[in-house]
């Protein structure tokens, strides 16, 4: 292997220096722009599925509650009906959101792969 004999001063090496720096925080800055919109594309889809396939199940919901209230309305008095129907719906929405919820905190907007480098970055230059 040959060494290579540097006959720069120390002026260029500190240019040398700042541009590998900047060509770097460049590239991280990139990387982490990249990782993100990955990120926020994935889940816009699946917001926009949800919000499709909700509006259509939605409608149905409501001619199905609308005939069970009707149904249940045959035996006991239709406000009575209506209030049982209203109240089990009730709870079964509040599940969904529930479970909606918890799903979309456990989705990770950090660029990991990002911070992963910068820290190797931060452990070589110390």
């Amino acid at each position: 292997m040959q060494t290579r004999s540097d006959d720069r001063s120390l002026g260029e090496l500190f240019s040398d220096l700042t541009r590998d720096v900047g060509t770097l925080v460049r590239q991280e800055v990139q990387l982490a722009t990249s990782e993100m919109s990955q990120t926020v594309s994935a889940a816009g889809k699946d917001i926009g599925m949800l919000a499709g396939g909700g509006m259509v199940l939605y409608a149905g919901f409501l001619v199905l509650l609308a005939a069970i209230t009707v149904g249940i309305a045959n035996f006991i008095p239709l406000w009575i009906s209506a209030l049982i129907v209203a109240a089990i719906t009730m709870i079964v929405g509040y599940v969904l959101v529930q479970k909606g919820r918890d799903a979309l905190k456990d989705l990770d907007f950090k660029p990991r792969k990002t911070m992963q480098t910068i820290s190797e970055i931060k452990e070589d230059i110390q």
